[in-house]
């Protein structure tokens, strides 16, 4: 597996996030194939990288409370 540098990328937590920066992931629009997603409260942890078409069905779901288990 071939490493990505995520180190120039642009994070962005969401709009819903709440003030004091508490549970809130960040998400890079930087990469058009893939969406890194990190931890706010860690950023200089690991990101989890996800193919933006699973991301965008994945973000759909959440958005609509259609994610199963909700």
């Amino acid at each position: 597996m071939r490493s990505i540098d995520l180190s120039t990328v642009t994070w962005r937590k969401s709009r819903y996030s709440n003030p004091d920066g508490g549970q809130c992931i960040e998400v890079s629009d930087d990469l058009p194939a893939l969406v890194p997603v990190r931890d706010s409260k860690h950023p200089h942890g690991p990101a989890l990288l996800f193919h933006a078409a699973a991301w965008s069905s994945f973000a759909t779901a959440a958005k609509s409370g259609t994610l199963p288990g909700t």
